[in-house]
């Protein structure tokens, strides 16, 4: 797969098939990553445009290096939500709704009541989170990446991930255990 994907990233260079080929590859996965980080359906086709589009301009730039054509675009799509906020001047407000597992249904109402609360207590524990943590969550739950692809994306290697991760849950346990709700 990886030899594969070079190959089309070289075709792409040239071809303008070959580039749709990889948008088609990777729309979804980016759009996803953008809404999750935006919580705005509109902001995230914005901002999956715009990721393209700067990965169309710069892809004669693009040099594998071990590192997958994936991790390149999320690194774009990373600044680019970077850049949106800064020009927002506003608060992040993320969307984090994928990360918690839907409950099922139940016949009694205290039941469900309850399952609701512990949700958004965990939604308002997640959205307590440095902005870092949450993209590390949302990398890692809701785009299904490895540790290791983590660290590209992120800019840090396999091990400091790990560390990260670990921080961050003890971190929600903490914030949830104060809430009462662990």
């Amino acid at each position: 797969m990886e030899e594969q994907e070079r190959l089309l990233v070289e075709r792409a260079r040239t071809d303008p098939a070959a580039f749709s080929t990889l948008y088609r590859m990777y729309v979804d996965r980016i759009y996803n990553y953008t809404y999750q980080r935006t919580g705005s359906h509109a902001d995230a086709e914005d901002l999956t445009a715009r990721t393209f589009l700067k990965a169309l301009v710069h892809l004669k730039t693009f040099v594998f290096r071990g590192v997958p054509f994936s991790a390149w675009l999320y690194r774009i799509a990373h600044n680019a939500v970077v850049n949106w906020y800064r020009d927002q001047h506003r608060h992040r407000v993320v969307s984090l709704d994928a990360l918690i597992v839907s409950t099922r249904e139940s016949d009694r109402l205290e039941d469900w009541t309850a399952a609701r609360q512990d949700q958004r207590a965990l939604l308002g524990a997640l959205r307590k989170l440095p902005q870092e943590r949450q993209e590390l969550l949302i990398l890692k739950f809701s785009e299904g990446l490895t540790n290791a692809e983590i660290g590209q994306v992120m800019g840090r290697t396999e091990g400091a991930i790990k560390s990260l991760y670990h921080r961050t849950l003890l971190e929600l346990r903490e914030q949830l255990r104060e809430s009462g709700t662990e």
